[in-house]
């Protein structure tokens, strides 16, 4: 059975986390398997409180504080009625999607043996483990840096292995603005972009409203 040949493309939502610090390191690209039906966005304005003061009523200290909720789906069940075409699924269910997302939480063992070699020799600086870039990608017109802040699972069925073969995953996020890097941070340009693109939206929105109260039609 052919797919309808009009039919819209659809566009995978993704997270993808960056190793800026290794040389050469290719990106780690989670996507969707199924896109979340919703996203819950909440935004926190960023105000100096000067409540009485006329000179700061509207000051804004930086752009708002924007978390986000989303719940995605992983199944291999598809994948499993196929197992000559899908050997990863068939020998470890969805446990490399799951341990993709979860690692981003990790620091990495190499440095945490690396920190053990040199407390053991009686060093008392230590490497300070770092966490990748992690952005989340939904749609080209919001690509946002962002860091884990949530990570909840539920499991929902297993192979004969106890591999999970079926989980949904909650993610809370927090994105990360460019008060949260140095102005030499990829992720410091990744959030301006964003910006950018955001004002763009919004001067669009705001043209058609005022073209529709030209119009008349604003009730």
């Amino acid at each position: 059975m052919t797919d309808f040949p009009r039919s819209p493309r659809l566009t995978k939502g993704a997270i993808v986390s960056f190793d800026i610090f290794s040389i050469g390191a290719l990106p780690q690209v989670i996507q969707f398997q199924y896109n979340p039906d919703s996203l819950t966005r909440t935004l926190q304005a960023q105000t100096s409180g000067g409540e009485g003061n006329p000179l700061e009523s509207f000051r804004l200290n930086g752009p708002p504080v924007e978390s986000i909720s989303l719940d995605i789906e992983l199944d291999a069940t598809d994948q499993l009625e196929h197992p000559d075409q899908n050997k990863a699924a068939t020998s470890f269910g969805i446990h490399p999607q799951l341990a993709a997302l979860e690692m981003i939480l990790y620091p990495k063992s190499s440095v945490v043996i690396t920190n053990t070699i040199l407390a053991a020799l009686g060093t008392k600086e230590l490497i300070a483990p770092e966490g990748p870039l992690t952005v989340l990608i939904w749609g080209l017109k919001r690509v946002l840096p962002v860091r884990l802040t949530e990570f909840r699972v539920t499991e929902e069925a297993y192979d004969t292995n106890l591999n999970p073969i079926r989980a949904k995953v909650s993610l809370g996020l927090r994105v990360l603005s460019y008060m949260d890097f140095k102005s030499t941070h990829p992720g410091y340009h990744l959030f301006l972009a964003h910006q950018v693109v955001k004002e763009y939206m919004g001067f669009i929105g705001s043209v058609n409203s005022i073209d529709a109260i030209g119009k008349g039609n604003l009730f």
